[in-house]
C-alpha cells in the first residue's frame, strides 16, 4: 500500500531478533483493521536469517538491509526518507501490537491536529505493567536512577511513571520509550529526524523534547497497549550498550541543557560507576560469584565519555 494516502507508516528496525521480528509483523497484519498501513523493515546485517524470513514470510513489507549495524536512530531515518503514511511509527522489533491498539493512536492523533508524537503503555508479556511516560531527565533524576536509590524512595517503576501515579490519556512535558512512539508526518518534516549523532538510547528522549521545544504537544495513550519483550537486542552486547546509554544522557544534557549541566552530569557518571565496581567486586568475593554483576569497564566508559564533545562538535559543523 504504498500510496500517498497511506494513514500509517510503520518502522521496525532489526538485529538478530527474527523469532520476535516475525511476531512483531504478524501482529501488525492481525491487528491493524481501520487505517491503511505500510511497513517499513530495516535490518542492521543480521545474521540469523531475518532477512530471509521477512522476504518469504512478509513479502509486502519493505526491506532495507544494511550491510553493517548502523544503529537503530540512523536506521530509522533510512525508512523515514521513503515511507508516505501521514503517521509514522517507530516499533521495535520486539514488541507485539494488540488488538485496535495502533487504529486507536491513529485515531486520536486524527482528532488531536496539535499531537506532534504520542507514545503507548508497555506491558510485559505476561500482561503487566512495564512502562508509561517519563519526564525529561534532570540532574537528581539521572543521580536517583545511577544510584538505584530511585526504585526504593521513589516507585519501582523509577523514572517512568507508574499504573498508580499515571494519570490516563494526557499531554505531558516529558517522554514515552522509544519501542512505540507514533508521530505526524507534518510535524517530523518541521522538527526532523532522529538525532543522528545518538547511536541508540536517549533518541526518544531528545526526539520528543524537540517536538516541545517546537510547540508540538506530546501525549501519552494508555488505552492503546502494546507488549514489549524489553531489550532482546541490546542484551547480547550489554556492557558497550550501558557505555553507550551513559554517553548518550551526557550528549543530551550537552545539547539542550548545557556544557556546565553535561559536565556534572559526567562526573556523577564517573562516580557511581567506580562505587559499583568496588561494591560488586566486594559481592562477588565474598559470595563466590554467586552475586554482584560486571560492571561497564573504565575503559569502554572512559571511551564513551571522551567521545561525547566530538559528537557535539561534528553535530555542530
Amino acid at each position: 500500500m504504498n500510496t500517498p494516502q497511506v494513514d500509517l507508516s510503520i518502522i521496525v528496525v532489526n538485529w538478530n531478533t527474527c523469532e520476535l521480528l516475525a511476531r512483531c509483523l504478524q501482529s501488525i497484519e492481525d491487528t491493524v483493521q481501520n487505517s491503511g498501513f505500510e511497513v517499513w523493515v530495516v535490518d542492521n546485517a543480521s545474521a540469523d536469517g531475518s532477512v530471509a524470513m521477512v522476504r518469504e514470510r512478509f513479502p509486502r513489507a519493505h526491506l532495507i538491509v544494511n550491510d553493517e549495524n548502523a544503529g537503530f536512530v540512523h536506521a530509522n531515518n533510512q525508512a523515514l526518507a521513503h515511507c508516505q503514511g501521514r503517521y509514522v511509527l517507530l516499533l521495535n522489533s520486539d514488541t507485539q501490537a494488540l488488538p485496535g491498539s495502533l487504529d486507536q493512536a491513529v485515531r486520536f492523533l486524527d482528532v488531536h491536529p496539535r499531537a506532534g508524537i504520542a507514545g503507548v503503555r508497555l506491558l510485559n508479556p505476561d500482561g503487566t505493567f512495564q512502562a508509561s511516560y517519563t519526564p525529561f531527565p534532570t540532574l537528581w533524576r539521572e543521580f536517583l536512577i545511577l544510584s538505584g536509590l530511585g526504585r526504593w524512595l521513589v516507585r519501582p517503576t523509577f523514572p517512568s511513571c507508574g499504573p498508580q501515579t499515571e494519570k490516563g490519556t494526557q499531554r505531558i512535558r516529558g517522554y514515552m520509550e522509544g519501542a512505540c512512539l507514533m508521530a505526524r508526518r507534518g510535524a517530523v518534516g518541521q522538527v526532523g529526524g532522529l538525532d543522528e549523532r545518538i547511536f541508540m538510547y536517549a533518541e526518544e528522549v531528545d526526539w520528543c523534547y524537540r517536538f516541545h521545544q517546537a510547540g508540538w504537544e506530546v501525549w501519552y495513550l494508555p488505552q492503546a497497549p502494546i507488549v514489549h519483550y524489553s531489550g532482546q537486542s541490546t542484551q547480547k552486547r550489554k556492557g558497550r550498550m550501558e557505555a553507550e546509554l551513559y554517553r548518550s544522557r551526557v550528549y543530551f544534557f550537552r545539547k539542550h541543557y548545557g556544557q556546565v549541566a553535561a559536565a556534572c552530569l559526567k562526573a556523577l557518571i564517573y562516580a557511581m560507576t567506580l562505587t559499583k565496581m568496588v561494591v560488586h567486586r566486594i559481592l562477588r568475593f565474598v559470595t563466590g560469584e554467586r552475586s554482584g554483576r560486571t560492571v561497564t569497564s573504565w575503559q569502554e566508559l572512559r571511551q564513551a565519555m571522551g567521545s561525547v564533545g566530538a559528537m557535539f562538535k561534528e553535530r555542530i559543523a
